[in-house]
């Protein structure tokens, strides 16, 4: 993509990589499967499902673009290659139009629009932003969305002589721009040059074991140190984002992204409606900017505007801020109703006139079988409601906010709440380094702030604090907790998600007794899982082997 930018009446192109890293050869190659070969706005098509999905879950943890990907590590394999059926002649190839006249004859005969979840298309988004990832991931229902993990890829590189940061044109046109610019490589070469350190550093304190791969021992290093520094990286980082989604969701995801005040956003939603009409034309016909939507944000924000920011609070936290007096008669009450043969007001009412061990053997009678946490709990715990706000780092919103089965919003990104400083830096005597970087960058935030409050928050670094709430079930509780909580997971969620668990175990002991939350710490959080992956990479082996020798 080339971004066209006027600075003092002077254009100039700012390059951002995308379909570029392809030659013509190779674009031939792999046009059959791609509604488009030189945008970073494109549909996967002609493609199976299990080779869509196995690409957008390589894609994550790969720094090279889906296109790349398909060339270098599908296509050259002959099984992959047989299954889509070459390039010259797709298997599973679509006739798009006979495809819509089918389902246009069913909208009209149905009015329904729910037919449009029969169809579906995955879209690859190159080259956004994360600010502007927020908004692609903000769904809840009908969206998958995969983006490129900051955990797994590095960011130490230039493309084309430039660290992968987006160059936002009103930024760029205005008085800002050279500082903005300035700011953001320094952030990157920052990130750059502190990598190989930390990595070093991780390895000394935490030396390899004997009973420990050296592949596994090299992936969980390299992880630890890109959970150390990934927080320096700013709003404004480059990251690829895959969906898969049904027309409906679809639909509403593209009016939203219309409706947004980030002129970025706008601009993917523009390029993402004009590819996806060319695979499910019938379902995003009609997404456009809603005027209520745009009235709205507009109307409250005027409301909002009148109370005055509060921003004394420089802590990170977890508040239960309300919860169900009532809860534990109401899912003790569920737990019992699919088995009962009476109404659910009158076994909440037997609920409630029952002792503290009876409704005690019940809970455990319904949970206690429960052998680990892939053992989920079932829709009794849904009748219980937590209302958590939170004010920690921008990146830990950003693990947390894929969690989509609960209410969840945020405010807006900003410098006004202080930061969360890694401890190795602090170990490492590179703190104070790092808090000079982050008032910089606080600095520009609040010069920028008052003329361009959305545009202001492409400069906030991700160790930066905002406030967010959760509302959400006991039943995903169960689940957020659980598994935020695994030895594998970033410290900073594992914190977070082991004081949700406090908090609800505080009001209501009785139904938290059968959670499986880790409240251990771990100096290599992945390395389990990765001496896993040695294990199964083992057996394949020996399957390999055997197969080989028949």
């Amino acid at each position: 993509m080339v971004v066209v930018l006027k600075v003092n009446g002077v254009s100039s192109h700012v390059y951002m990589p995308g379909a570029s890293d392809l030659n013509d050869t190779e674009k031939g190659r792999v046009a059959p499967f791609f509604s488009n070969v030189d945008k970073d706005i494109f549909v996967l098509v002609n493609l199976p499902e299990v080779i869509k999905g196995t690409l957008f879950s390589r894609y994550s943890r790969s720094d090279k673009s889906a296109r790349r990907l398909l060339l270098d590590e599908f296509l050259q394999n002959k099984d992959i290659s047989d299954l889509i059926g070459g390039s010259s002649n797709p298997s599973s190839a679509l006739n798009v139009g006979r495809a819509e006249d089918f389902y246009q004859r069913i909208l009209v005969g149905y009015g329904d629009d729910s037919v449009a979840e029969l169809a579906g298309a995955h879209i690859a988004c190159e080259n956004v932003s994360s600010l502007a990832a927020d908004y692609l991931t903000d769904s809840r229902i009908g969206i998958s969305p995969l983006e490129k993990s900051a955990r797994y890829v590095l960011f130490d590189k230039k493309t084309d002589g430039k660290y992968l940061w987006y160059a936002e044109p009103r930024i760029m046109g205005s008085k800002y721009g050279e500082r903005y610019a300035a700011l953001m490589d320094s952030l990157f070469s920052t990130y750059s040059e502190w990598l190989p350190v930390v990595m070093q550093y991780i390895r000394d304190v935490s030396p390899k074991s004997t009973d420990t791969s050296e592949r596994a021992y090299e992936s969980a290093t390299r992880a630890k140190a890109c959970d150390v520094l990934k927080n320096i990286l700013p709003a404004s980082r480059l990251t690829n984002v895959g969906i898969f989604g049904n027309g409906r969701a679809l639909e509403y995801l593209l009016t939203k992204l219309h409706s947004s005040g980030l002129a970025e956003v706008r601009s993917i939603a523009d390029e993402m409606h004009v590819e996806l009409a060319k695979v499910i034309p019938a379902f995003v016909k009609r997404a456009e900017a809603n005027p209520y939507l745009l009235s709205v944000n507009k109307s409250i924000l005027e409301f909002a505007a009148k109370i005055k920011p509060d921003y004394s609070s420089r802590e990170t936290y977890v508040r239960l801020a309300d919860y169900d007096k009532n809860a534990e008669q109401k899912v003790i009450a569920s737990m019992l109703y699919p088995h009962a043969s009476i109404g659910m007001a009158a076994l909440i009412d037997k609920a409630s006139n029952m002792g503290a061990e009876e409704r005690q053997a019940i809970v455990d009678a319904y949970l206690a079988g429960r052998r680990h946490r892939r053992d989920r709990p079932g829709r009794a715990l849904e009748h219980s409601f937590y209302t958590f706000e939170i004010c920690a780092n921008y990146g830990m919103f950003r693990d947390l906010h894929r969690h989509r089965i609960m209410t969840q919003e945020h405010q807006r990104l900003t410098a006004h709440l202080g930061f969360d400083m890694p401890v190795e830096l602090m170990e490492m005597g590179l703190s104070e380094d790092f808090k000079n970087l982050l008032s910089e960058a606080k600095s520009l935030f609040s010069e920028m702030e008052p003329e361009m409050p959305y545009e202001a928050q492409y400069c906030v670094p991700r160790a930066f604090r905002m406030r967010w709430y959760m509302k959400l079930n006991l039943r995903e509780i169960y689940h957020l907790t659980e598994l935020r909580s695994s030895k594998q997971g970033h410290p900073d969620y594992r914190k977070l998600a082991q004081e949700m668990k406090r908090l609800v175990a505080e009001v209501h002991p009785s139904l938290t007794g059968n959670m499986f939350v880790d409240m251990n710490d771990y100096a290599l959080p992945r390395l389990e899982s990765e001496k896993r992956i040695d294990y199964k990479l083992s057996l394949l082996e020996k399957k390999e082997n055997r197969e080989a020798n028949k």
